[in-house]
């Protein structure tokens, strides 16, 4: 309820009646202020004529009055700066931590809106939920708000790959290859092949990386696919495992990751985690200073074709160790590229470009977004379906955004398009104001 309040107040939707205080003095809005998402009061620097009075300062609101106490507000000098206590029930007063009285008003929400508001927020509609107004929004309304989305995700990534660097000393290679890395899992698998390059000492591999076979090693080897005699073993994998022995002892690693943690469920064969491995091994071997590279290279083709690593001759006739298959040369496909951009390389353009301060890098992410295909996937086709236009990979992230930072966690007031479907739904009834 009190967000629905908060919503009300900010964009000042209020039931056809005379706003007063609890103690009958007239209220006028003519600011509500600027919301504060922060500590501290709801809303800063709102101006309000309270019984004839100009006031400028802060509004605090609440569901019930008797929130005010129960966040230690009246002991708080911060909470002092409030010059309106908007609320739902006013079932007490409430003080300033000095004890001066503090006006307060009851906000009434129009019927049509909580009508709305409900519906939106009911977990048994299919999403979006707003749909029934998306193919009637102005153009100019989705676009703004797909484009803000768009950048409110690669953010969202760049503070991911921010956290990482914290954790990793801010070594951008190694942060690079790790969530490469991470993304090579695919989805299934990434959980799994991040907690893999975690493992991995770069430092040790890069004293053999000029020894794709010694590469190999130290990947399985630390991936926890070397720990098993088997039976069936063929001469390669013998040979594997006696190389990681040699270099685990050689530079002390880590326990290898449990093997347990690598699923092959429902997976298609090019994409088991031997396959993808063997392409990171041979990446690694062939592209030194990836992430140098990647950031130097001005076209997506430029980046695809520093990518586009294929396997070596072993795997090129093999899926996992157990058994041979017919010879292929397993080369990442342009849709894995595809994903490979937009998960790993374009999140670091924009997050390289605002650690450096190079805006031209941060365009060039957004430039790629722009060129790359749309993603399929069921979560788009639900926002196909609807009546929105899908073209690019930057609409695609855009939703996917929408999805699970919106949608999925029923935050509506803050959506555009939650907005537009509570502003015609608001329409049905008379409503003070709406801005």
């Amino acid at each position: 309820m009190e967000k629905l309040l908060h919503y009300a107040w900010k964009h000042k939707i209020y039931r056809l009646a005379p706003l007063c205080t609890t103690d009958g003095e007239a209220v006028e809005v003519i600011d509500p202020g600027l919301s504060n998402p922060h500590a501290g009061p709801d809303f800063f620097n709102a101006k309000l004529k309270i019984g004839g009075t100009l006031w400028v300062g802060n509004v605090e609101i609440h569901t019930q009055a008797s929130d005010w106490m129960r966040h230690g507000h009246d002991h708080d000098p911060a909470y002092d700066s409030v010059v309106l206590h908007v609320v739902g029930q006013a079932d007490c007063i409430v003080r300033r931590s000095n004890g001066e009285l503090l006006p307060q008003m009851l906000l009434s929400v129009p019927e049509s809106v909580c009508q709305g508001y409900d519906e939106l927020r009911r977990r048994d509609e299919p999403c979006p939920p707003c749909r029934a107004v998306l193919p009637s929004l102005p153009r100019l309304v989705v676009h703004s708000w797909l484009s803000a989305l768009q950048v409110e995700r690669l953010q969202q990534k760049a503070d991911l790959i921010g956290q990482r660097l914290q954790r990793w000393g801010n070594h951008w290679e190694d942060v690079f290859f790790i969530t490469l890395s991470r993304n090579f899992g695919f989805g299934l698998n990434g959980d799994a092949f991040e907690a893999w390059a975690g493992r991995l000492d770069l430092r040790a591999v890069d004293k053999h990386r000029d020894d794709l076979f010694q590469v190999e090693a130290l990947f399985f080897g630390q991936a926890g696919l070397l720990s098993d005699d088997l039976s069936e073993a063929d001469d390669y994998y013998l040979r594997l495992q006696r190389e990681f022995r040699y270099l685990q002892h050689k530079f002390t690693l880590p326990a290898p990751l449990d093997p347990s943690r690598w699923r092959f469920l429902r997976l298609r064969p090019g994409n088991f985690p031997h396959v993808r491995l063997a392409q990171l091994a041979r990446l690694y071997h062939e592209q030194q200073n990836l992430f140098s590279r990647v950031m130097q290279a001005d076209t997506m083709e430029g980046v695809k074709q520093l990518l586009a690593v294929s396997v070596s001759p072993y795997w090129e006739t093999h899926f996992t160790f157990r058994k041979s298959s017919a010879r292929r040369k397993k080369q990442l496909g342009d849709n894995a590229l595809n994903l490979i951009l937009i998960n790993t390389v374009i999140p670091f353009l924009y997050a390289y470009g605002l650690h450096k301060s190079d805006e031209r890098l941060c365009e060039r992410a957004v430039r790629f977004l722009d060129s790359l295909q749309a993603e399929d996937n069921r979560i788009i086709r639900q926002w196909s379906d609807a009546g929105l236009s899908v073209s690019t990979a930057a609409d695609t992230q855009a939703l996917l955004q929408l999805h699970h930072e919106y949608c999925e966690k029923r935050d509506c007031l803050r959506c555009r398009f939650g907005h537009e479907f509570l502003k015609r739904k608001g329409r049905t009834k008379s409503v003070n104001n709406y801005s």
